[in-house]
C-alpha cells in the first residue's frame, strides 16, 4: 500500500511539474493571480534547474512574480507580434511607445493616469535621437491615442498595470482618463538581457540586440555543445516546427547524434509528443497549455484560416516548389466567402482582411512563409492536405 502510495505522489509531482513548465512556456510571466503561479511556487529549485541546464534561461521567482528570461533564438522573426486584448497586431510605432512607457514607470510614483502617462512619454519622445529615426508621436488624435492604449492593455495583461477606475476606451475618443497602480515588483523583472542595455555603444538594433542577448560560455568543446544544445531545445520548445534545413551543419551534425536523448528529456518535462518527419521535427502540445496559437481555431477566422491552408496544401502537392501569388490567395478567399457567407457574416470581415489574418497565422505556425507578394508553403502544411478519395467496394455487396 505505501508503495503504491509513493508511485501515485511521484506521478503527481511529475505532472505538476510538467504543467508548471507549460505554464512558463506560454506566458513567461505570471502573477499570483494566475492557477499556475502555485505550482511554478512549489516546484521552484527543480524548474529552474530544469530551464537552466536545457535551454539556457533563467527562472526567477517570488511571492509576487515568476519570470523565465526566455531569450529568443533569432531576432529578425516578425511572426509572432505582441497584441493586446487579442486586437490587432503592434507596429514599429507601438513597440516604441512601449519602451518609452516603461522608461516613465520607471520614474513615476505608485499611481499614474494614462492622461500622465502620455504626457510624460511625449517628453522623452522629444529626444533628438528618436526624431531624427523619424519617429514622432504628438498623441493629438485618434489613432496615436489608440496605439498608447494598446500599450497600456499590453501593460495590464503583464501586470505591470493594475487599472484602479477609468476606460481606456474613453480616453482614446478624448472625453476620459484612466487611473492604475504601478507594481514594481513586475516591472522590475519585465527586461529579459544578459547585459544592460546602456552598456552597448553599438548604434545598429541588430548588433545591440544580439549583444544584450549573447550567451557567453567557454571556448571549449563542451561549451560549444552547450551552446547548440540549448539552441536547439528553444526552437524545439519555443517554435512550431524545427526544419532541418535551417540549421548549421554543426547543429545538423550535433543533432543527428543526439536528437535522441535530447528528445526523450524535452518530452518527459512537457507531456508533449514529437513528430519526427524527413524534413524536420515539430512537438505537440496535447493539452493545448503551452499553445498561445493553434490550428484549428474556432470563428470565422480560424475556419478561414484553416480552408485557406487546405488550399495552399493542395497546391503545394500538385505544384511542388512553386509559390503561390498573394493575390491568388486572396481570389480564393472570395470564393470561400462566397460559399460559407452565411455562417462568416456576422464576422463582418473583408476578404483582404480575412486572407492576411490567416496568412499571418499560417506563417506564425511555421507553415509557410511571406516573401513579398508569395507565399511559399512549407513542408508542415502537407498535413492539411486531403489525399484524392478512394471509393472502395462493401465486401459481399
Amino acid at each position: 500500500m505505501r508503495s503504491e502510495l509513493g508511485a501515485f505522489n511521484a506521478q503527481q509531482r511529475e505532472e505538476q511539474r510538467r504543467k508548471a513548465v507549460r505554464a512558463l512556456l506560454r506566458r513567461p510571466l505570471l502573477t499570483p493571480e494566475l492557477e499556475e503561479f502555485r505550482l511554478i511556487r512549489i516546484h521552484q529549485g527543480w524548474l529552474a534547474d530544469w530551464f537552466a541546464r536545457e535551454t539556457g534561461w533563467t527562472l526567477y521567482a517570488d511571492a509576487s512574480v515568476a519570470r523565465l528570461r526566455k531569450v529568443p533564438l533569432r531576432h529578425a522573426d516578425g511572426t509572432r507580434p505582441a497584441q493586446a486584448k487579442g486586437k490587432s497586431a503592434f507596429t514599429r510605432r507601438r513597440y516604441v511607445l512601449t519602451c518609452l512607457a516603461l522608461a516613465v514607470l520607471e520614474r513615476a510614483d505608485s499611481q499614474i493616469t494614462l492622461g500622465r502617462l502620455a504626457e510624460r512619454t511625449l517628453a522623452f519622445a522629444a529626444d533628438p535621437e528618436l526624431t531624427t529615426c523619424g519617429i514622432v508621436f504628438t498623441l493629438g488624435n485618434r489613432e496615436e491615442r489608440g496605439d498608447l492604449a494598446a500599450v497600456a492593455w499590453l501593460l495590464l495583461e503583464l501586470g505591470v498595470l493594475r487599472k484602479v477606475v477609468g476606460d481606456e476606451g474613453a480616453y482614446i475618443g478624448g472625453s476620459g482618463d484612466v487611473l492604475y497602480d504601478v507594481d514594481r515588483r513586475v516591472l522590475a523583472v519585465l527586461l529579459a538581457v544578459r547585459r544592460g542595455p546602456s552598456t552597448v555603444d553599438a548604434h545598429d538594433p541588430g548588433t545591440r540586440l544580439k549583444a544584450i542577448t549573447e550567451e557567453l560560455l567557454p571556448e571549449t568543446d563542451e561549451g560549444r555543445d552547450q551552446l547548440i544544445q540549448h539552441a536547439l531545445a528553444r526552437r524545439l520548445l519555443d517554435d512550431p516546427v524545427l526544419y532541418y534545413r535551417e540549421l548549421t551543419e554543426t547543429e545538423r551534425l550535433y543533432l543527428d547524434r543526439h536528437r535522441e536523448p535530447l528528445l526523450q528529456r524535452l518530452l518527459d518535462a512537457t507531456g508533449f509528443v514529437a513528430e519526427v518527419r524527413a524534413e524536420g521535427i515539430a512537438l505537440l502540445d496535447p493539452t493545448r497549455e503551452a499553445t498561445d496559437l493553434g490550428m484549428p481555431d474556432e470563428g470565422t477566422d480560424g475556419h478561414a484560416t484553416l480552408l485557406l491552408a487546405e488550399y495552399l496544401a493542395r497546391q503545394m502537392r500538385i505544384y511542388p516548389d512553386t509559390p503561390v501569388e498573394v493575390a491568388e490567395a486572396r481570389t480564393e478567399m472570395e470564393r470561400l466567402a462566397a460559399r460559407h457567407r452565411g455562417p462568416w457574416r456576422r464576422r463582418k470581415a473583408s476578404v483582404p482582411e480575412l486572407t492576411s489574418g490567416a496568412t499571418d497565422r499560417l506563417a506564425a505556425l511555421g507553415l509557410i512563409q511571406v516573401r513579398g507578394d508569395v507565399l511559399i508553403p512549407l513542408p508542415a502544411l502537407a498535413r492539411f492536405a486531403f489525399g484524392e478519395a478512394v471509393i472502395m467496394e462493401r465486401k459481399g455487396a
